[in-house]
């Protein structure tokens, strides 16, 4: 038996197509439930990363056949100390080195490249939910890397929305929002929010439950978001967003967001939800999630499922989420392995 490492170059649409064809058993073996591998996302991904990240991709052979794929992220513009990485082996050639050989790949390109922490993430199976394999928090726990965080991923099934239950929501919260409004947009943030969408998305690694993890905050800017944009517009991604105006000054303070892929019409990600530390306490956060649902969903007739995910020690969230009909589908361990 023969394993074999090689990198996988941006150029190489054989390599990328061994890639997508991993990825995708891989998913289909760890998260059934999940959407297919949306191929208008993820062939761009290796050969366009996202803005502000650097690739270190790579793929396994054993005895000549592609069984494994490592996808690194290397940030550049900060949390230069750390690399983001996944491995996917495809189910029947686990446990025999496969993923020990692109680890060992991983954390040579890390260190080269002056990081000092790897990180990625694991799922599992909660009490009484659906099963999950537990190939990755063993291999995990193998390798030595440390549990710093621990997600709960939970979905809205569209079939179970409560109308009153959100009425109900929503009027308790204006109950506590005197002097805010809403605003709502599909696609690119309009020019006039800009400056205060950078701003709120700058703050997620400052206000979101990180745990253990070695994250530093991003410094976004109107230019960034610019890109980011374009990115998402290459992967065929579209989004809607709702976000909350704080009348006495026009200024933004609280917003969210969904995204859905290009390839499937049934299903959506929640994106994070953010509410400026000086104006929480007014509910912004049910007021931005339940507008943007309703406002999504005539123009998304097909979406039967939406996907989030929170720490789990993120109760205020969590009761919001669960307020308007999420439930918990599994587990999600961030591990970070010291270089």
């Amino acid at each position: 038996m023969s394993i074999v490492v090689t990198p996988l170059e941006s150029a190489d649409e054989v390599g990328a197509r061994h890639a997508f064809d991993i990825r995708s058993r891989s998913d289909a073996a760890e998260v059934p439930d999940f959407p297919p591998v949306c191929p208008r996302h993820f062939f761009p991904s290796l050969s366009h990363p996202w803005p502000g990240k650097r690739k270190g991709n790579a793929l396994a052979w054993l005895d000549d056949e592609p069984v494994g794929f490592l996808e690194l992220d290397l940030p550049f513009l900060e949390n230069t100390t750390i690399a983001d990485l996944r491995l996917d082996v495809l189910p029947e050639h686990r446990r025999r080195g496969v993923g020990r050989a692109l680890l060992e790949f991983a954390a040579n390109t890390a260190r080269a490249d002056g990081r000092k922490q790897l990180i990625a993430t694991t799922v599992h199976a909660l009490p009484g939910g659906p099963a999950r394999p537990v190939d990755g928090e063993a291999f995990a726990r193998s390798a030595g890397a440390t549990l710093a965080l621990t997600d709960v991923r939970r979905r809205l099934e569209i079939s179970t929305l409560d109308d009153a239950a959100l009425d109900a929501m929503v009027a308790a919260a204006w109950s506590k929002a005197a002097g805010y409004s809403l605003v709502s947009w599909h696609g690119p943030v309009p020019e006039e929010y800009l400056a205060d969408v950078a701003y709120l998305d700058g703050r997620l690694m400052a206000d979101a439950p990180l745990g253990d993890l070695a994250y530093e905050a991003e410094k976004i800017d109107g230019a960034r978001i610019r890109e980011q944009e374009a990115a998402r517009e290459l992967r065929g991604k579209r989004g809607y967003t709702t976000a909350a105006r704080h009348d006495a000054t026009g200024r933004l303070v609280a917003v969210t967001a969904l995204e859905l892929g290009a390839t499937v019409d049934w299903h959506a990600f929640q994106q994070i939800t953010l509410v400026d530390p000086d104006h929480r306490g007014h509910r912004l956060g049910v007021l931005v999630k339940v507008e943007n649902l309703r406002t999504a969903l005539p123009a998304e007739p097909a979406l039967r499922a939406i996907d989030t995910w929170n720490a789990a020690v993120n109760s205020h969230m969590i009761t919001i989420n669960e307020a308007m009909g999420f439930r918990p589908v599994d587990g999600w361990h961030n591990w970070q392995l010291a270089l």
